[in-house]
């Protein structure tokens, strides 16, 4: 008889009061709980407290990293990752229960995603299944790439793919999309300085272009109507911002003085 392997459930938090307590509900069943927050400012460590008394603080020095310290919090060989804005379904849950009731024959799962912006769940552009790093893996089979966003990861086994799906509320409205694109672009400049990128002209042009174009037309957004042509706007906007912070990060770096009076 196969004994059901037991799940640590870990999720990294920083300043996100509105969507931890239904991101830790919706995953009470795990045999553990773990919140890593990068000392907050909000409630998020007093809520998460309610659920868990597994919450740790961990300065936050990239992505990548800070999910590396939070599985290795985790004492079960399985580990589900999900992020605050997250919501782990029932269906969802029970697909994970029957497979780690049996003997799975993956080391690391990628996880359907449905996005829910501007009143609705959006499934294009590129929004469905829209799968991050695997969400469910083997505690010693997989780590994250330690870059500071958008991080890989190296996986020393199968992928497999489960076809339940969770929940994500990226974004509340367009102003908080903003002060997200705000940090992540902030982030993917300096981590395209750390890979030794060179920032061409060019590119404050041509990959935003290419960004609404993909989006809005290869990627089916025109077919979600107004959120889906917004869609595409915001994140040409992001994919403008990102690289005009990365040519001033360039121009810092080479000892040129930007923003001088």
């Amino acid at each position: 008889m196969i004994i059901p392997s037991k799940l640590s459930v870990v999720v990294i938090a920083y300043n996100d009061e509105p969507n931890i307590r239904a991101c830790l509900e919706s995953v009470r069943w795990a045999d553990e709980l773990i919140v890593v927050d990068s000392h907050s400012t909000d409630a998020t460590e007093k809520i998460s407290r309610e659920f868990t008394d597994k919450v740790f603080q961990h300065e936050f020095k990239g992505f990548g990293r800070l999910r590396n310290e939070a599985v290795a919090h985790a004492t079960h060989d399985w580990v589900f990752s999900l992020d605050t804005d997250e919501r782990a379904t029932p269906e969802i849950r029970d697909e994970i229960r029957r497979l780690l009731a049996t003997n799975p024959q993956a080391d690391a799962y990628f996880v359907p995603r449905r996005n829910y912006f501007l009143g609705r769940w959006i499934r294009q552009p590129g929004w469905y299944p829209n799968y991050r790093q695997p969400q469910l893996f083997r505690k010693d089979r997989m780590r994250y790439r330690e870059e500071l966003v958008h991080e890989g990861f190296d996986l020393d086994g199968r992928v497999g793919y489960l076809k339940e799906h969770v929940l994500q509320y990226p974004f509340r409205d367009i102003d908080h999309y903003l002060a997200k694109m705000n940090r992540y672009s902030d982030l993917m400049a300096r981590r395209m300085m750390e890979d030794g990128k060179r920032f061409r002209p060019r590119d404050l042009v041509t990959h935003p272009v290419f960004t609404f174009f993909k989006m809005y037309f290869w990627q089916r957004g025109i077919f979600e109507g107004i959120p889906g042509l917004i869609l595409a706007g915001l994140y040409a906007y992001y994919t403008v911002v990102k690289y005009a912070k990365f040519w001033e990060l360039a121009e810092k770096a080479e000892g040129k003085v930007v923003g001088s009076a």
